[in-house]
C-alpha cells in the first residue's frame, strides 16, 4: 500500500429541518441573481418544488424551473437543458431532487460556458483540466431523497444514449457552493425508493469500506455510514415520518459520498451498465449486486470487516455481516437476482465491456478480470 494520496472534502451545508428557508440566502452566497431550478418530471408539480420556486422568489430572485430529466439523466437531457440555460440568461443552477436531478443539474452548470463537448470531460486521468473553470457556474444542491449523496459529490452520472453507457463527468468545481439537506423534503418519499435511495448509500460506504485505497478519514466516515444505515433504514422505511430517522439517513447519505472518495468497486461497476442498459433503479441494483460481491471479495476484506461487524453491533464476523446484509435486503423487499429486478436477455458480454471500462473497478479490492467479471455478472442472472 502507498501512502500518498490526494484528499477532498465537502462543501458548506445547512442541515436539519425547515432550512430549505434559506434557500434564498444559499443562491446570495453562491453570488446567484437567475438561477434554474432543474429536477425531474416526477417532482416538478411537488408541493416541495413549488414552494422552493416560491421561496426563491419571495427572496428576489427571477427563477424557474427545468424538469425534463429521464431518471437515469443521459446526454440528450444535458443538450436541451443546457439550450434552455443558455438562452434564458441564467447565471447558476439550483439542483433539486433525487441523483438524477442533482447530477443533471451540476452537469448543466459545468457545461454551461465550456466550448468543448460533454465526453471530453469524462473522469479519466486529467480530462477535468481541459474545461474552463471561468465557464463553470455556480451550483446550490438540495436534495429530496437520501441515497445518492450527489449534494456534496463532484462528478454527475450521465449515459450516453449512442452507446448505453453510464460516464462519469467530474470537475472539482462541480462541488456545490452551498448544500441545503433538509430531512423535512424527504417526509413523502414512498417506502419501495426510501429503500432504494437508502440502499444507495449503503452500498457507497461498503464499498468504500472495502476499497484498498490509503484515505484512513473515509474509512471512518464510511464505518459510521454502515452503522446509520444500518440502524435508521428500517425505520425511514415503516414510518416515513419519523423525522430522526429521516435526517440520520440523509446525513448516511453525504456520508457515503463523501466516503467514496476512497474508491467503489464491482457493485457499481456492473450496476452502472445494467442501469444503462436495462433502465433498473441505481440502488436496488446495487443492493441487488452486494451479497454476490461479497463473496467474490471475501478473501481481501474478511479482516476488515470483522472488525466492522463488531462496531456494528453484528456477531459472527464477515460471515455474520454477509448473513445481515441478505436480511437487510430481505426487510426491504430487494430482489434476489438481477432477473427478479427486470433484466430480461441481457448481453452478457457487453455487460463485462462496460463493468471492466467503469472507473469503479479500478476501487475493487479484488482485480478484475473479463472471465471473473463474466462468472460474477452470471451469478446474479
Amino acid at each position: 500500500m502507498t501512502f500518498t494520496a490526494n484528499w477532498s472534502y465537502p462543501t458548506a451545508v445547512r442541515f436539519g429541518a425547515g432550512r430549505i428557508k434559506e434557500i434564498g440566502a444559499a443562491c446570495e452566497a453562491a453570488g446567484m441573481k437567475r438561477p434554474l431550478l432543474v429536477t425531474d418530471r416526477g417532482l416538478a408539480d411537488m408541493d416541495v418544488t413549488k414552494t422552493t420556486l416560491a421561496l426563491l422568489r419571495d427572496a428576489g430572485f427571477k427563477a424557474d424551473l427545468y424538469a425534463e430529466v429521464d431518471p437515469n439523466p443521459t446526454d440528450r437531457n444535458v443538450d436541451a437543458a443546457l439550450k434552455v440555460y443558455r438562452e434564458g440568461g441564467y447565471d447558476g443552477v439550483v439542483a433539486f431532487g433525487g441523483g438524477s436531478g442533482l447530477d443533471l443539474g451540476k452537469t448543466v452548470a459545468f457545461m454551461a460556458g465550456q466550448t468543448r463537448p460533454l465526453w471530453d470531460f469524462e473522469d479519466i486521468g486529467d480530462w477535468w483540466t481541459r474545461a474552463d473553470p471561468a465557464g463553470i457556474h455556480p451550483i446550490v444542491a438540495v436534495p429530496t431523497t437520501a441515497g445518492t449523496g450527489s449534494e456534496v459529490g463532484r462528478a454527475g452520472v450521465i449515459t450516453n444514449t449512442e452507446t448505453n453507457e453510464k460516464k462519469i463527468i467530474f470537475h472539482p468545481k462541480m462541488l456545490p457552493a452551498v448544500v441545503i439537506c433538509d430531512p423535512e423534503l424527504t417526509i413523502g418519499l414512498p417506502p419501495k425508493l426510501t429503500a432504494g435511495t437508502g440502499l444507495d448509500a449503503f452500498a457507497h460506504c461498503v464499498e468504500a469500506y472495502s476499497s484498498p485505497h490509503f484515505h484512513p478519514m473515509s474509512q471512518g466516515i464510511a464505518l459510521e455510514g454502515m452503522r446509520l444505515v444500518k440502524d435508521y433504514l428500517p425505520r425511514a422505511y415503516r414510518d416515513g415520518t419519523d423525522i430522526e430517522a429521516r435526517a440520520q439517513m440523509m446525513a448516511a447519505a453525504a456520508m457515503g459520498a463523501t466516503a467514496f472518495q476512497k474508491g467503489l468497486g464491482a457493485i457499481h461497476a456492473i450496476s452502472h451498465p445494467v442501469g444503462a442498459m436495462h433502465h433498473t433503479h441505481h440502488g436496488m441494483t446495487n443492493a441487488v449486486c452486494m451479497p454476490a460481491v461479497l463473496h467474490f471479495n471475501a478473501e481481501a476484506i474478511e479482516g476488515r470487516f470483522t472488525l466492522a461487524a463488531a462496531y456494528l453491533g453484528i456477531e459472527g464476523g464477515f460471515a455474520g455481516f454477509q448473513a445481515f446484509v441478505d436480511t437487510f435486503n430481505d426487510a426491504l423487499g430487494v430482489p434476489k437476482t438481477l432477473t427478479e429486478l427486470g433484466v430480461s436477455n441481457p448481453d452478457i458480454d457487453a455487460l463485462t465491456r462496460s463493468a471492466l471500462a467503469d472507473p469503479s473497478c479500478g476501487g475493487n479490492p479484488i482485480t478484475m478480470t473479463e472471465e471473473n467479471t463474466r462468472a460474477l455478472i452470471e451469478s446474479l442472472l
